[in-house]
Protein backbone atom coordinates (compact mmCIF):
# COMPACT_ATOMS: atom_id res chain seq x y z
CA UNK A 1 0.00 0.00 0.00
CA UNK A 2 0.92 3.44 -0.44
CA UNK A 3 -0.46 7.07 0.58
CA UNK A 4 -2.83 8.45 -2.29
CA UNK A 5 -3.63 11.96 -0.85
CA UNK A 6 -3.80 14.17 2.17
CA UNK A 7 -7.06 16.64 2.08
CA UNK A 8 -7.10 19.62 3.35
CA UNK A 9 -11.22 21.63 4.28
CA UNK A 10 -11.30 25.06 2.80
CA UNK A 11 -13.81 27.55 2.34
CA UNK A 12 -13.46 27.65 -1.66
CA UNK A 13 -10.96 24.82 -3.23
CA UNK A 14 -11.85 26.64 -6.45
CA UNK A 15 -9.62 29.67 -5.88
CA UNK A 16 -7.44 27.55 -3.56
CA UNK A 17 -7.07 25.05 -6.81
CA UNK A 18 -6.13 27.93 -8.96
CA UNK A 19 -3.82 29.63 -6.78
CA UNK A 20 -1.49 26.40 -6.28
CA UNK A 21 -1.94 25.67 -9.64
CA UNK A 22 -0.70 29.30 -11.14
CA UNK A 23 2.24 29.61 -8.08
CA UNK A 24 3.30 26.37 -7.17
CA UNK A 25 3.05 24.25 -10.54
CA UNK A 26 0.69 21.75 -9.34
CA UNK A 27 -2.02 20.55 -11.33
CA UNK A 28 -6.04 19.75 -11.01
CA UNK A 29 -6.36 16.14 -11.31
CA UNK A 30 -10.15 15.64 -10.70
CA UNK A 31 -12.74 18.21 -9.24
CA UNK A 32 -16.36 17.09 -7.73
CA UNK A 33 -19.66 18.88 -7.66
CA UNK A 34 -20.53 21.99 -5.67
CA UNK A 35 -21.00 22.38 -2.76
CA UNK A 36 -18.07 20.45 -1.53
CA UNK A 37 -16.08 20.56 -4.90
CA UNK A 38 -13.44 17.84 -3.99
CA UNK A 39 -10.84 18.86 -5.65
CA UNK A 40 -7.25 16.91 -6.46
CA UNK A 41 -4.01 17.98 -6.84
CA UNK A 42 -0.93 16.66 -8.09
CA UNK A 43 2.41 17.88 -8.50
CA UNK A 44 4.44 18.11 -11.78
CA UNK A 45 5.29 14.85 -11.80
CA UNK A 46 2.77 12.86 -10.43
CA UNK A 47 4.03 11.98 -7.60
CA UNK A 48 1.84 13.59 -5.06
CA UNK A 49 -1.36 14.53 -4.32
CA UNK A 50 -3.51 16.72 -2.26
CA UNK A 51 -7.41 17.39 -1.97
CA UNK A 52 -9.33 20.57 -1.00
CA UNK A 53 -12.57 20.61 -0.31
CA UNK A 54 -15.17 22.58 1.28
CA UNK A 55 -17.97 21.20 3.43
CA UNK A 56 -20.64 24.15 4.97
CA UNK A 57 -21.51 21.32 7.90
CA UNK A 58 -17.94 21.27 9.11
CA UNK A 59 -15.93 24.23 10.57
CA UNK A 60 -12.69 25.11 8.17
CA UNK A 61 -9.69 25.14 10.66
CA UNK A 62 -8.11 28.76 11.38
CA UNK A 63 -4.78 27.37 9.80
CA UNK A 64 -3.45 31.04 10.00
CA UNK A 65 -3.94 30.49 13.87
CA UNK A 66 -1.73 27.50 14.04
CA UNK A 67 1.91 27.58 14.39
CA UNK A 68 3.10 26.71 10.87
CA UNK A 69 5.27 23.78 12.24
CA UNK A 70 2.04 21.61 13.15
CA UNK A 71 1.03 21.71 9.89
CA UNK A 72 2.38 22.55 6.83
CA UNK A 73 2.67 21.71 2.85
CA UNK A 74 6.25 21.30 2.03
CA UNK A 75 7.37 22.24 -1.79
CA UNK A 76 11.23 21.47 -2.99
CA UNK A 77 12.42 24.48 -4.77
CA UNK A 78 15.91 24.73 -6.88
CA UNK A 79 15.90 28.48 -5.86
CA UNK A 80 14.11 29.24 -2.09
CA UNK A 81 15.22 32.71 -2.04
CA UNK A 82 13.58 33.59 -5.34
CA UNK A 83 10.39 31.33 -4.95
CA UNK A 84 9.83 32.73 -1.40
CA UNK A 85 9.96 36.50 -3.14
CA UNK A 86 8.27 34.93 -6.13
CA UNK A 87 5.23 33.46 -3.97
CA UNK A 88 4.94 37.11 -1.68
CA UNK A 89 4.54 38.72 -4.63
CA UNK A 90 1.52 36.31 -5.74
CA UNK A 91 -0.49 37.14 -1.90
CA UNK A 92 1.30 34.52 -0.01
CA UNK A 93 2.84 35.66 3.43
CA UNK A 94 6.62 35.41 4.12
CA UNK A 95 6.66 33.67 8.51
CA UNK A 96 10.31 34.64 9.15
CA UNK A 97 13.35 34.31 7.39
CA UNK A 98 14.69 32.34 5.14
CA UNK A 99 17.21 29.23 7.27
CA UNK A 100 19.92 27.90 6.14
CA UNK A 101 20.75 24.83 8.05
CA UNK A 102 24.17 23.26 9.03
CA UNK A 103 23.79 20.46 6.74
CA UNK A 104 23.39 22.66 3.77
CA UNK A 105 19.06 21.99 3.73
CA UNK A 106 17.31 25.68 3.09
CA UNK A 107 14.56 26.25 4.17
CA UNK A 108 11.70 29.63 3.93
CA UNK A 109 8.25 29.30 5.79
CA UNK A 110 5.01 30.99 3.92
CA UNK A 111 1.46 31.13 4.38
CA UNK A 112 -0.39 30.46 1.65
CA UNK A 113 -3.64 33.38 0.62
CA UNK A 114 -5.80 31.51 3.39
CA UNK A 115 -3.27 30.92 6.22
CA UNK A 116 -2.38 27.06 5.53
CA UNK A 117 1.18 27.16 5.64
CA UNK A 118 3.43 26.59 2.99
CA UNK A 119 7.16 25.31 3.14
CA UNK A 120 9.64 26.07 0.34
CA UNK A 121 12.94 23.91 0.70
CA UNK A 122 15.94 22.84 -1.24
CA UNK A 123 18.22 20.08 0.62
CA UNK A 124 21.45 19.11 0.07
CA UNK A 125 20.70 15.77 -0.47
CA UNK A 126 17.15 14.84 -1.81
CA UNK A 127 15.42 12.75 0.14
CA UNK A 128 13.05 10.99 -2.19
Amino acid sequence: MRVEHVAFLVDDPNAVSKWYCENLGMKQVRQGPGPNFMTFLADDGDNVMFEIYANPEVQTPDYAAQDPLILHLAFYSDDVDGDRARLIEAGATGVGDVFHREDGDVLAMLRDPWGLAVQVLSRKERML
